[in-house]
């Protein structure tokens, strides 16, 4: 998921072997009729009701941010009634649900590493979060459950799995577990983000890799959200530990404007629509990036735009079938373009 509105900002790590959970093996997520791609797309509780019901026919899943994990790692919070109200809109138009969990703090503007600790290093904790999001489910009329744990410490990773595999024993097997993890080139990047791929892809439903913020204002110059290359080299790493029918490939439906030297800009995200605003009262003409699959544009004060639009997204769902994936997740229903 991305981590603007949230906030945006892995397998040969030794971790004890699970097995599958009961089911796990045999359930499978809602795929798209006419291509054979599931596709979900992430919603915060305010995304309009319209923005769900324009792109159902492109949909699969909503999974609706965030339910938050508390600060000492042991509870989580309810879904707000705006989140309830979308589910309700998504599940008339046949759509699946998922509620995700998040480690995101407002009071730190970011992922809470310390959160996800206190969690993933406690047995007892564990059994209480994957208990009460069971409840939750249950009692809301979800479809299953999306983790987003982020900035997860790699002591962890035997927690996160443990966390998945409590997840499936305590909801009932038509329900869904999947879980977001941030796309790299390397296994043992992946392995230092607290992913450990091979368990976590026999542990949940689908893995979505978050093949996006590959650049962005604040950790790298201006570049592709995601260039289709990195995504492709993130994907293939994946597979080496994850089955192409288990993982989905994340992608962008947002931008970045990078603040030219001395301009009172500020670096941010921008929706597609906006990107192609700003360009068009400067003047410039965009260009398109073939190689990256995405547009960019550089302003007359030095500030510099890339974005992802429908186009972009089209180019994924041809990666997406290429490599022979799950589906889709895209980051995010009423910031992306209409999906097509």
């Amino acid at each position: 998921m991305r981590r603007t509105a949230l906030a945006l900002v892995a397998t040969l790590l030794v971790v004890p072997a699970l097995p599958a959970p009961a089911g796990a093996a045999v359930r499978q997520p809602a795929s798209r009729a006419d291509d054979g791609l599931a596709v979900t797309g992430y919603a915060l509780g305010s995304t309009p009701a319209e923005v769900v019901r324009r792109d159902a026919d492109a949909l699969t899943t909503v999974t609706i941010a965030a339910v938050p994990l508390s600060a000492d790692g042991r509870s989580v919070g309810a879904p707000t009634r705006d989140m309830t109200r979308l589910r309700g809109v998504a599940a008339r138009q046949g759509l699946r649900t998922e509620l995700l969990l998040s480690n995101y703090s407002n009071g730190l503007g970011g992922f809470d590493e310390r959160r996800a600790h206190r969690l993933l290093s406690s047995p007892a904790a564990i059994r209480r979060v994957a208990e009460r999001l069971a409840t939750l489910v249950r009692s809301g009329g979800w479809d299953g459950v999306n983790v987003d744990l982020e900035l997860v410490r790699e002591g962890d990773a035997g927690g996160l799995v443990r966390l998945v595999t409590a997840l499936q024993q305590a909801m009932p097997p038509a329900r869904t577990v999947s879980i977001d993890i941030s796309a790299s080139t390397s296994l043992r990047s992946y392995r230092e983000r607290g992913y450990a791929l091979g368990a976590l892809g026999r542990a949940v439903d689908v893995v979505q890799l978050m093949a996006y913020d590959q650049h962005g204002p604040g950790w790298s110059g201006p570049g592709a959200v995601g260039a289709l290359a990195w995504q492709r080299a993130s994907v293939r790493t994946a597979l080496t530990r994850v089955p192409a029918s288990r993982l989905d490939l994340g992608v962008a439906g947002y931008g970045y404007l990078w603040p030219g030297e001395g301009t009172s800009r500020r670096g941010r995200t921008v929706k597609p629509g906006g990107a192609r605003a700003m360009a068009a009262a400067a003047g410039v003409r965009p260009v398109w990036h073939a190689t990256e699959g995405e547009w960019s544009a550089r302003l007359p004060d030095g500030s510099t735009l890339w974005w992802a639009d429908a186009r972009s997204y089209r180019q994924r769902v041809t990666l997406a079938r290429e490599l022979g994936l799950h589906g889709l997740a895209v980051w995010r229903l009423g910031s992306a373009d209409p999906l097509p």
